[in-house]
């Protein structure tokens, strides 16, 4: 087994002192730190979103998992950030104005982030000023917004507005999820997708990004 091979399987077993060790192996052996982004690190975390999908383990396993991940990414980001490797797109995510619940939102930002997207995590009862203006200020790819309430997820229209006003649509893609919502109301309100949980929202923002 090759230390990259190593490196998915020490992520996938929820080690993070064994991720970083063997990410900063994987560097001092001269690997690209794209490669070992990508076929260490990011390889690792789509079988962990493949066996989430199928049951075979569940959302303790995915933080863990995602724990160690973060690890790894600690060692390797300076080196990618210095050499300017480029992610999938960046993509702002939070939880709408009125709406404090986002252990859904927080799940979806772990799997973007370990299937290769840049993140910026704006956290919950976010702005439609918010959204848009940090959209605007890094150029992100795809907004994600997420709702529990049906009292909190007509602000989701409100975001998609302001965007459409500041001259972001159609090239800024946003994406919607959460309990009350539905691909009708994604339609209806002019949404670009829904998503229904974090694996389809990455497989979404693949798409959406033309990956």
């Amino acid at each position: 087994m090759d230390i990259l091979e190593r490196l998915s399987e020490s992520l996938r077993i929820g080690d993070p002192e064994g991720v970083a060790r063997l990410t900063k192996e994987a560097i001092e052996a001269g690997c690209e730190p794209q490669i070992i982004l990508n076929h260490g690190l990011i390889a690792g975390m789509t079988i962990i979103g493949d066996k989430f999908r199928t049951h075979e383990i569940f959302l303790p396993d995915v933080l863990l998992a995602a724990k160690a991940m973060y690890a790894g990414m600690d060692v390797l980001r300076p080196i990618l950030l210095r050499d300017d490797i480029p992610t999938l797109g960046k993509v702002v995510i939070g939880t709408v104005q009125g709406d404090l619940h986002d252990i859904g939102k927080n799940l979806v930002g772990i799997m973007l982030k370990g299937a290769g997207f840049e993140v910026i995590d704006l956290g919950h009862d976010v702005s439609p000023e918010r959204f848009v203006g940090e959209a605007q200020r890094i150029g992100a790819a795809i907004i994600g917004m997420s709702a529990l309430l049906t009292t909190t997820m007509q602000n989701m229209s409100k975001v998609i507005d302001l965007a459409q006003q500041r001259g972001l649509r159609p090239q800024t893609k946003i994406v919607i999820g959460g309990a009350p919502v539905s691909s009708d109301y994604a339609r209806q309100i002019g949404a670009d997708a829904y998503c229904f949980d974090c694996i389809s929202a990455v497989d979404c923002a693949k798409r959406l990004v033309g990956v």
